[in-house]
């Protein structure tokens, strides 16, 4: 399998380090949705990070989709939950933190690719609003109960909430204060610590050679 796209995408981030989890092989090439704009449209005319490009060479787009195939692809590993109380609180906080990483996505398309006088504030005072309502409940979330920080027992919540607090903290630090959010600050850097994100960082480079477990 080939995964396409930048590791400054979060989509992307999230995808290559849950590859990696559910001990899935693949070749990843960083193209960027922009200045590499026609050579990725070769491979996906849509230009959609993160793709897929399955073995059989089918293309897949959208993260959430994507992870849908690498887990049945993945059986019977999973990053999901077996019980069904897990399995919806698991879905509740992945629902949050994409529900965040789409907010915060929007403000920094919104302040980066729009001519300042055609910046609309009450909606990015909108957004801002919601991103800081799913990172507050994602807060609340983990002050009663901690998510798992480990490569055995980590799950597509915690894969997810972690690359979203990294990518909030590295594109908006000003808008959302790490002080007030303790307890996503100390999963987060115990997520980053595992090989499967310290082989896919943030930023422009490819992911290193993925971590496997036996």
């Amino acid at each position: 399998m080939k995964l396409i796209g930048m590791l400054d995408s979060p989509y992307v981030r999230r995808v290559a380090i849950s590859l990696q989890l559910l001990q899935l092989p693949f070749e990843h090439q960083s193209l960027s949705v922009f200045r590499t704009f026609d050579e990725f449209s070769r491979i996906n005319p849509v230009v959609k990070a993160p793709t897929l490009v399955c073995d059989d060479g089918q293309v897949l787009m959208d993260s959430t989709l994507i992870l849908q195939y690498a887990e049945a692809l993945a059986q019977p590993r999973s990053l999901l939950p077996r019980g069904l109380p897990q399995l919806q609180r698991d879905l509740q906080l992945t629902g949050l933190a994409l529900a965040a990483l789409e907010k915060s996505v929007q403000i920094v398309y919104e302040r980066g690719l729009r001519p300042p006088e055609k910046l609309h504030q009450p909606w990015v005072t909108r957004v801002t609003g919601q991103l800081l309502a799913a990172l507050r409940l994602l807060e609340q979330a983990l002050a009663e109960r901690p998510l798992e920080a480990s490569s055995a027992t980590l799950t597509q919540a915690g894969v997810s909430v972690a690359v979203t607090w990294h990518f909030v903290q590295q594109m908006l630090l000003e808008v959302v204060p790490a002080d007030r959010h303790p307890q996503l600050v100390a999963f987060s850097a115990r997520a980053e610590a595992l090989p499967e994100f310290m082989a896919a960082p943030h930023g422009e480079g490819v992911v290193a050679a993925p971590a496997h477990r036996a």
